[in-house]
């Protein structure tokens, strides 16, 4: 059994058992252990053959364990603008959850 569910404006493939990193919301920081629910599901497959929306699945949902936050490495964005002595750099590490799939309901 696997579902296809979209976040961070990135599709990912999952199964329970699975451990994959998503990008946390501006809004929700949550601890390690916290369980959450992915309502965002598009397709799920399993015994009963693949069911897919034209959006989201109603009803169906992907639970999950909060592993632990976890940062990118640094990507570096350098600016130059040749003979005018003008140079900025700048770094940005995304902010990630790494999280365990539990079950897929519904």
């Amino acid at each position: 059994m696997y579902a296809i569910l979209r976040s961070g404006g990135k599709q990912l493939k999952v199964s329970p058992g699975d451990v994959v990193r998503i990008e946390r919301s501006a809004g929700k920081s949550p601890a390690k252990g916290d369980r959450l629910e992915i309502g965002d599901v598009l397709l799920v497959s399993g015994d009963d053959g693949v069911r897919a929306g034209s959006a989201v699945l109603p009803g169906v949902k992907v639970m999950a364990t909060v592993l632990s936050p976890v940062k990118t490495r640094k990507v570096l964005v350098f600016k130059k603008k040749k003979r005018k002595q003008y140079r900025r750099t700048k770094g940005h590490r995304q902010n990630l959850i790494e999280i365990r799939i539990d079950g897929i309901e519904g």
